[in-house]
């Protein structure tokens, strides 16, 4: 290995991905700079460089120092502190700011912003935000670069710091130190792989108590991302047997020290580590830590509890949060529906007459009686396909209840379907987070068992979507006297979150549901709310065209059995055939099941944004060149910014100089900075599971062969209920009787129907 010191005097390429870097270097004893390439994060032009690497040639470039480790030499004269500070690269700290700053602090300069950033408020012209703002700048600059070199030097990959350094912020490097395992609870998704490998490098046993109980919490949250809400026990030691290659014998007494710490909840061991009634909440402390958060009055839950010490034949293991979740939605419910509702002296005549004043619509006696019955109990679902009538009913139950002079509130799991709902209700509506208060900073819902929603009755759409950590809450919030009705259709994909909600509560038998099938008539000239219901009940859709003589249809078959045609054939249809009729880019969505693959939404996006947008420049994040006028899906839910998980826009701007962009979602303008766009993609593709809970215009969905993996019943009945005015299939006629022929729904652990029920499982 050979050592390079010299100023880093300019980079020509920089990804911001994997913080790959081409640059030049300036070294004393040389008097033409030296190319350097090298994952070389947080390093900023004008800095001295410590580099270890080795010479290689290029074919194209010539010779290059190839980089594996480095590290800054922070300047140590006051000359040097100065010139470094005045460089710009520390936001906040201009040439008069650092003049300031070296003449206080001396040579201690540098070693107080890192250290005791506080005391720079000691300058004058420096308050507590301008601290704030110079603090930060100088973390975001140092703490990526010491990260990276900390990872890189125990043999691990890059791709993770970022998600480590977003949590942890300016401890990150102390916490991979002293406590790696804390990676394997904290952020799943890659927790374990580095805290394991950081562990064992510096010399952690295989059989290490720490290093077994960080794996098993670790294989426990990895399985809620899967959409379980618990592991079966036996499943769960032999992958932690897989995972560290430790015995049985050390990993089982690791589960019950787990159980005992309160870390995680074991229900129904045969073996005696469940027999513990705490497991199964007899102390009302394993049910939630607070018994308001299931009700002021202790009576409802008595019963509910003694249900719940039935055995259930399987060794659950959950961990604590998920446990409290799933029970809590239980015993609310059971306590909901223990509480009498009163008798509000109204029938079908004065229902079907109150709705014909208000809404202009006459309902059919079932449609009456599911009104008034909904009147009967505290809590209800109304689920059913397109075209049966589900939001008619909402209507109708918000007009009576308004006679009433009951108070409703509106809700969806996201802020399209919430959207949606107001549209065809006529009454705001808004995402359930936002309903109850949710702050993420605290991670803390501010709608609770204490501070209750202002409602008599709430009213949510689209409940397939919610999981079961999102329903505890929402249960939580529901007051205690009053009603909650659940819409959704429980034949779409299941929730992205852990659990089956809605299925699992419709299934215990125990809350009021009304199952619409019945398509009313100006639905049944339809040919995309027929064909949804032939796929619903495994028929095969009518693919032909019916009305030969009519010149426009709501749905088409195109059959293309190569995936490459199956893409030239989308590509044409959204930029020529159909842009005629639907020409807002809002209108047309693209739908496939899979991301890979020549159909998926990665190779879609790119031709689509070829044809549909030529626009020149742009600006680059994680591969996509996002330019202006891109449609742009956002990712994960951000509540600074009050995006949400599925939210699409069109990018309005470009800024290139400041390296941000902003994003106009419905008329509202959101700024994105470099850092940020891993929270955005292209959407003029979206998978299936991505467009849940929206409606748009026009529809093309993808379906070839080649997704075999996700060709299910439920995605193809979802993508066909996704399109308002126009459906149009793409693919193979194999596709969709694969899809048809597999009603597997994915299989997902939940103790939720049990617990509903108090008996054997559903």
């Amino acid at each position: 290995m050979t050592t390079l010191k010299g100023t880093l005097q300019r980079i020509t390429f920089k990804s911001e991905d994997n913080h790959y870097t081409i640059a030049r270097l300036k070294i004393h004893e040389i008097k033409e700079p030296v190319t350097i390439v090298g994952h070389l994060a947080g390093v900023a032009e004008g800095e001295m460089l410590s580099l270890t690497g080795k010479w290689v040639s290029h074919a194209k470039y010539g010779e290059q120092f190839k980089v594996e480790r480095f590290e800054v030499t922070l300047p140590a004269t006051l000359g040097g502190i100065k010139k470094y500070l005045s460089s710009g690269m520390i936001k906040g700290i201009g040439e008069s700011i650092a003049k300031k700053i070296v003449g206080h602090f001396k040579e201690q300069s540098l070693d107080i912003i890192e250290n005791e950033p506080h005391r720079l408020c000691e300058i004058d012209g420096i308050g507590k935000a301008k601290m704030t703002t110079i603090s930060r700048a100088w973390d975001q600059h140092h703490s990526v670069r010491k990260v990276m070199q900390f990872l890189q030097e125990h043999g691990i990959g890059i791709s993770h710091a970022s998600a480590i350094i977003n949590f942890y912020g300016r401890d990150a490097l102390k916490v991979l130190q002293a406590r790696p395992y804390q990676l394997s609870r904290d952020i799943p998704e890659a927790g374990f792989e580095v805290a394991d490998a950081i562990a064992l490098k510096t010399g952690t046993a295989l059989g290490d108590p720490e290093r077994i109980k960080a794996s098993l919490i670790y294989l426990l949250l990895k399985n809620e991302t899967d959409g379980h809400v618990f592991c079966e026990k036996n499943d769960l030691l032999q992958r932690c047997v897989r995972l560290t290659g430790a015995d049985l014998q050390i990993i089982e007494p690791a589960l019950i020290n787990l159980h005992h710490s309160k870390e995680i909840v074991l229900e129904n061991d045969i073996n005696g580590l469940g027999k513990n009634t705490k497991g199964l909440g007899n102390n009302i402390n394993g049910l939630g830590n607070h018994t308001n958060g299931l009700g002021n009055d202790i009576n409802h839950f008595k019963n509910g509890i003694k249900t719940l010490q039935n055995p259930i034949p399987i060794c659950s293991v959950y961990t604590r949060k998920m446990h409290r979740a799933e029970t809590g939605i239980a015993l609310k419910i059971k306590a909901m529906l223990s509480i009498s509702v009163p008798d509000y002296g109204i029938d079908d005549d004065i229902i079907a007459m109150e709705i014909l004043n208000r809404l202009a619509l006459k309902l059919s006696d079932e449609q009456s009686d599911i009104v008034r019955q909904i009147l009967l109990h505290r809590v209800t679902v109304i689920t059913g396909g397109p075209g049966t009538g589900k939001t008619t009913l909402v209507r109708a139950v918000c007009a009576v209840l308004g006679k009433l002079h009951k108070k409703v509130i509106l809700a969806a799991p996201t802020g399209r379907a919430a959207r949606r709902l107001s549209e065809v209700t006529g009454r705001k509506a808004s995402t359930l987070h936002k309903m109850l208060l949710y702050d993420p900073d605290a991670e803390f819902f501010g709608k609770n068992q204490d501070n209750p929603l202002d409602a008599d009755a709430v009213i949510v759409d689209e409940a397939s979507m919610i999981d079961t950590l999102l329903m505890y809450h929402l249960m939580l919030a529901v007051p205690m006297n009053g009603m909650l009705v659940l819409v959704g259709d429980i034949f779409q994909l299941p929730s992205i979150g852990p659990g089956n909600v809605l299925s699992d509560i419709i299934n215990s038998g125990v809350v009021k549901t009304f199952s619409l099938t019945k398509i009313f008539r100006q639905a049944e000239q339809s040919p995309i709310i027929l064909n949804a219901h032939c796929i619903r009940n495994g028929q095969m859709p009518v693919l032909e065209k019916q009305d030969r003589e009519a010149a426009l249809s709501e749905f088409y078959f195109i059959e293309n059995n190569e995936p490459e045609r199956v893409v030239r054939t989308i590509t044409e249809l959204c930029s020529c055939r159909i842009k005629n009729a639907f020409s807002h880019i809002d209108e047309i969505q693209v739908l496939t099941p899979m991301h890979k693959g020549e159909a998926g939404t990665i190779n879609l996006n790119q031709h689509l944004q070829k044809v549909l947008n030529n626009r020149p420049g742009g600006i680059e994040s994680m591969g996509i060149l996002f330019k202006t006028g891109d449609k742009v899906m956002h990712l994960k839910n951000n509540y600074q910014k009050e995006v949400f998980n599925g939210d699409i826009g069109v990018v309005d701007e470009i800024i290139k100089s400041e390296n941000r962009l902003v994003v106009d979602y419905d008329g509202r303008l959101v700024d994105y900075d470099i850092m940020e766009l891993d929270e955005l993609t292209l959407a003029y593709a979206v998978s299936v599971h991505k467009s849940q809970g929206s409606e748009y215009s026009a529809v093309v969905i993808a379906l070839t062969t080649m997704h075999y993996p996700l060709l299910q019943r439920n995605l193809l009945y979802t993508a066909m209920t996704r399109g308002k005015k126009l459906v149009i299939l793409v693919g193979s006629r194999r596709a969709v009787e694969i899809a048809l022929n597999n009603n597997r729904t994915d299989f997902r652990l939940s103790g939720l129907c049990q617990k509903i029920r108090g008996g054997s499982l559903c």
